[in-house]
């Protein structure tokens, strides 16, 4: 019987580990990513345990427990287990799921458990070549933007690289103070995990490309693949000096996978419910999204037969 002793924490020295799952078993949502764990650790709390081949993932935000659905071999028994101890030790939402086929199997295992879709952590998925030429009237509007940018902003792209961290270091100190991370939890905590990225980024295996305007950084992009068709982008960050910077750090990155990965797709994680954020992401048109779903508690102890 599986119980939280079972599970330890997520740390710097799992990578390796965490990489070998993940490239015997893919995964498409940006949530089951090594590099979201350790870098977002102080924030979610994440924890794991390994047993019978199959990963377990657990977070706590907020006080609030949650479980993953399990990684591996399918495995009925231990299905279950972990759906009796999410709703013993979780919050309201303690299972959450992030790819189809595993839903479908755990729907099939127990055919009476209630899903809801969660909207606000679907993650975007591009077709690559979208958005590095973005063709079409649709992409109209962002060509406009960045034609822009390139008649007003005098420019360079570059990768990231150990000559320019220094300088990369120095613009996200001056994105939070434009941000003002410090004064919001949220924020402090992207602050601790982008910088705790480019600290670590040879050992994560982070890539990245910088747009300077005269001479200065201008945006950043930090990605890494997540699987062998798809990359992810982690962060994407610009500073109000030069209008459509994003939109060129989004095109620039998009147009250096294209031609130098094998990656025909481009995760751009979720909008988590943000209005203007929703907007922004469902202008470049994605071609699919990674659905999430979760399961309440009173459900699962329905479906397990342990009801009040």
């Amino acid at each position: 019987m599986i119980t939280l002793d079972d599970f330890c924490p997520v740390e710097l020295k799992d990578g390796a580990f965490f990489r070998e799952i993940f490239t015997k078993f893919p995964q498409i949502h940006s949530e089951n990513n090594f590099t979201t764990m350790i870098a977002w650790q102080d924030y979610s709390d994440y924890s794991y345990a390994y047993l019978d081949g199959t990963l377990l993932i657990s977070a706590t935000i907020q006080d609030k427990r949650l479980f993953h659905a399990p990684i591996g071999p399918r495995n009925p028994a231990l299905l279950r287990d972990l759906l009796r101890l999410s709703a013993e030790t979780g919050g309201d939402r303690p299972f959450y799921i992030f790819d189809r086929p595993t839903r479908d199997w755990i729907l099939h295992e127990f055919p009476g458990l209630h899903l809801h879709t969660d909207r606000d952590f679907f993650d975007y998925i591009y077709l690559t070549g979208d958005l590095a030429h973005l063709p079409g009237k649709r992409y109209v509007g962002i060509r406009k933007h960045i034609n822009r940018f390139n008649r007003n902003c005098a420019f360079t792209v570059e990768t990231v690289s150990s000559e320019n961290m220094s300088d990369i270091k120095d613009f996200l100190e001056k994105w939070c103070e434009w941000k003002h991370c410090d004064d919001t939890v949220i924020l402090a905590h992207e602050k601790a995990a982008v910088l705790f990225c480019i600290s670590h980024f040879a050992e994560l295996g982070l890539e990245g490309l910088i747009v300077r305007v005269d001479g200065k950084i201008s945006a950043l992009s930090i990605y890494e693949g997540m699987s062998d068709d798809m990359a992810l982008i982690h962060f994407e960050k610009g500073l109000p000096d030069c209008e459509g910077n994003y939109k060129v750090i989004n095109q620039e990155t998009a147009r250096y996978l294209e031609e130098h990965t094998g990656y025909a797709f481009i995760n751009r994680e979720s909008d988590l419910g943000v209005p203007g954020l929703r907007e922004a992401k469902l202008r470049y048109y994605p071609n699919h999204f990674a659905e999430v779903w979760y399961a309440e508690k009173q459900d699962i102890r329905r479906v397990l037969g342990e009801e009040d």
